[in-house]
């Protein structure tokens, strides 16, 4: 769990495992431990390099398990934690026992503490906090010990609410102070004045106001606690353990196995809105673009939905303070089926809204481009959020089909030279990866797949047809990862692309089933166990080497504001190693004539940059801050750091300011879309205003202008493609 606080993707390739590797019967009347049981048998069986479940394993669950219930410390005691102890060398041996004794006395004990610290919230917050007291708390929790007594505990809890109220207390007398300046604007443009909600509010009235907000943010936080039940800290326990086998590997209860299948295709079938509980109540806090709620008009943001009956229901049933989860398995249903809201609006009124479920794209998972225009020249760009695709039926929409009509939009358009962008693309489907991939060659190796035992399967293109066979540059950085990874590697292996970015890509080279454990059970009255993710192979470079921990090094590094901190496969305990294997045949593509001279020559512009120095200083000074532990308590000695931080980033503001003189316009198809889609015109039009800024789309103009074609290459292509 402590890792889960850390930057992870879930990039990875879904496939219905076959897993035929049992005839073991998995019959335990006990679902905790049936799950248990199975899940280590599937890990052992099936991982592509299973751990051994030893006492330094055992250490790892422990550890972990306590960390991820109790990250800042603020719960458990240390005689907690010296009674917790004597498990920490027990674990394996009692998960092999289907044993479930350290579970039991954690999640007994966290909930006891839990319910404690309501109490102790409370209380805390009905003090004044003092903002003229010299007090410094240090956020470098790992290194904090637990608390001794309650009384210690009790201090902790203070030392963090001052902390979680003085960023409000701070933006509260803010904004009393700027009323003089807003009443003086006022009046230079011959407007009233209308006082604003803290303008006359006093010091302490402001103090109060910011803990009420922070008491008010914990009653949220304890809501939402008080409605996960044992199975929900089951699954986490679960997820610990499955997670020391490596960072991949995941234990997706029910609910979580849904989202992920959502994130993988990028839509889900339902009614297009996504819904937050707050105070018992569920709210609708989006409704998304082109869904159904969103055609009808029937829903709005602010809108509370109280009741929600079937078509073949007659009475409705009522979601106020129904766990979250079970609320979204009522309203959500199959393409075509009806459900009936009860929905209290923003202005108090209640009316009854008949809504047709229907399959909702969520559009910023799919691919975009966007024609660039220079002068006279234009060129293609197309921004890849993820490798996405329909885990039932890879024909329905994917990545690879959506790229290759983009490719074809922007040709017809006239385009020079194409960027794909796949910075921050955590990857997904490994096929759409192969299949992009052979967009830009005749055909070829793509990827080397290694399975445990030392299978090796070579992943091809097999298609001949080039769809695009002029310049090419993919934009990487430090959150590409996984199949994101694989594309950019076979593209720099064959030369067919040059690749801008960070230093390195993510490095996560291992590939990932997603394994439905109720296959297993041949009478299962227990109700659905969820699923398994579950890493099962290893991806390899054409060129043999490994994209696991060292990623794709760029061809020309472009520092970014991650460019210091720790980013990455290699930031985690326990991943798995970096290795090589005997490369793949293939044939480096000759289709350009000075790939190399190009590659010079966008390293001698970058090393003239005033605008990637200041990047740089920038990603230098975001390190620098983020390793500051202590922060003041003292409201005088806060501020004053936070003017030193406005006058220390005000060197910075340059970055965002830039223009990079690069004109940016949407495709035919999406303008036609946008005179009925406002908000599809609006993310469009914020996405092009980024684009302006961007040095590194910038630089990938100047190299696409330097790259220049084969042309008796080029006349083969041409004959290929025809």
């Amino acid at each position: 769990m402590k890792r889960n606080l850390k930057v992870l993707f879930l990039a990875v390739f879904v496939a219905a495992a076959s897993c035929s590797f049992t005839t073991k019967e998995f019959n335990d009347p006990d679902k905790d431990k049936l799950l248990i049981d199975l899940i280590t048998y599937v890990l052992q069986k099936g991982h592509y390099d299973p751990a051994d479940m030893d006492d330094t394993f055992s250490e790892g669950v422990y550890e972990d398990f306590i960390d991820g219930l109790d990250p800042i410390k603020r719960y458990f005691l240390a005689s907690d934690i010296e009674e917790f102890s004597k498990y920490k060398t027990e674990i394996d041996d009692q998960i092999k026992n289907k044993d479930l004794s350290f579970f039991n006395v954690v999640y007994e004990r966290f909930t006891q503490r839990m319910n404690e610290a309501k109490v102790l919230y409370e209380e805390v917050l009905e003090t004044p906090f003092d903002y003229t007291e010299k007090e410094v708390i240090n956020v470098d929790y790992d290194k904090l010990d637990f608390a001794t007594s309650k009384k210690e505990l009790k201090e902790r809890w203070r030392w963090q609410l001052k902390f979680s109220t003085i960023a409000n207390y701070y933006d509260l007398v803010e904004d009393k102070n700027a009323a003089a300046e807003r009443k003086k604007e006022a009046a230079f443009n011959d407007k009233e004045y209308t006082a604003g909600e803290n303008d006359n509010l006093s010091l302490a009235e402001l103090e109060e106001k910011s803990r009420n907000a922070t008491r008010t943010s914990l009653k949220e936080f304890f809501e939402f606690s008080d409605d996960l039940e044992r199975k929900d800290y089951f699954a986490v326990f679960l997820t610990t353990v499955v997670e020391e086998f490596d960072p991949h590997t995941n234990y997706f209860a029910p609910p979580d196995r849904d989202r992920f299948d959502l994130r993988m295709s990028g839509k889900l079938e339902g009614i297009g809105a996504r819904l937050q509980k707050k105070n018992d109540y569920i709210n609708i806090v989006e409704v998304i673009s082109g869904g159904p709620a969103w055609r009808g008009e029937h829903v709005a943001v602010g809108d509370i939905i109280l009741k929600v009956k079937q078509a073949d229901e007659k009475e409705a049933v009522s979601i106020v303070g129904m766990r979250i989860d079970d609320a979204v398995k009522l309203i959500k249903g199959p393409k075509g089926t009806k459900v009936t809201l009860t929905i209290k609006r923003v202005d108090g009124t209640i009316d009854e809204e008949i809504i047709t479920r229907d399959v909702v794209e969520l559009e910023e998972t799919y691919a975009k481009s966007s024609v660039i225009e220079k002068e006279d020249r234009k060129f293609g760009l197309i921004n890849l959020p993820q490798f996405y695709f329909d885990m039932e039926n890879y024909k329905e929409r994917n990545a690879a089909s959506d790229v290759k009509k983009e490719i074809e939009r922007l040709k017809g358009e006239g385009m020079e030279g194409l960027i794909l962008d796949l910075r921050d693309n955590g990857g997904g489907s490994l096929k759409t990866a192969v299949d992009i991939g052979g967009l830009f060659i005749k055909e070829g190796p793509m990827v080397q797949v290694a399975s445990g035992g030392g299978k090796k399967e070579v992943l091809k293109d097999e298609n001949d047809e080039i769809v695009w066979d002029g310049p090419l540059v993919i934009l990487v950085n430090e959150l590409s990862a996984s199949a994101s990874e694989i594309l950019a590697a076979a593209m720099q292996d064959y030369k067919r692309a040059i690749i801008i970015g960070s230093e390195q890509t993510y490095g996560k080279g291992t590939v990932q089933n997603l394994i439905d454990l109720n296959q297993w059970l041949r009478k299962n009255d227990m109700g659905d166990m969820g699923a398994l993710k579950l890493t099962t192979q290893k991806f390899y470079r054409v060129n043999g080497g490994s994209t696991q921990l060292e990623g794709v090094k760029s061809d020309v590094i472009m520092p970014d504001r991650y460019s210091y901190i720790d980013v990455g496969e290699r930031d985690y305990d326990n991943p798995l190693p970096y290795d090589k294997i005997a490369p793949a045949k293939f044939e480096v593509w000759d289709g350009y004539i000075d790939f190399e001279e190009t590659i010079e020559k966008s390293k001698a512009r970058m090393a003239k940059s005033e605008q990637l120095a200041l990047i740089d200083q920038n990603a230098r000074w975001i390190r620098l801050k983020r390793d500051e532990m202590e922060v003041n308590l003292n409201y005088a000695d806060y501020a004053a750091e936070i003017a030193k931080r406005k006058e220390e980033a005000k060197k910075f503001e340059a970055i965002n300011e830039y223009d990079n003189k690069l004109s940016y316009r949407s495709l035919p198809y999406e303008v036609e879309l946008m005179k009925q889609d406002t908000t599809l015109r609006e993310k469009r039009k914020r996405w092009h205003k980024n684009l302006a800024k961007d040095i590194y789309v910038e630089e990938a103009i100047h190299v696409l202008e330097d790259l220049k074609l084969n042309n008796i290459r080029k006349g083969k292509m041409a004959d290929i493609k025809n």
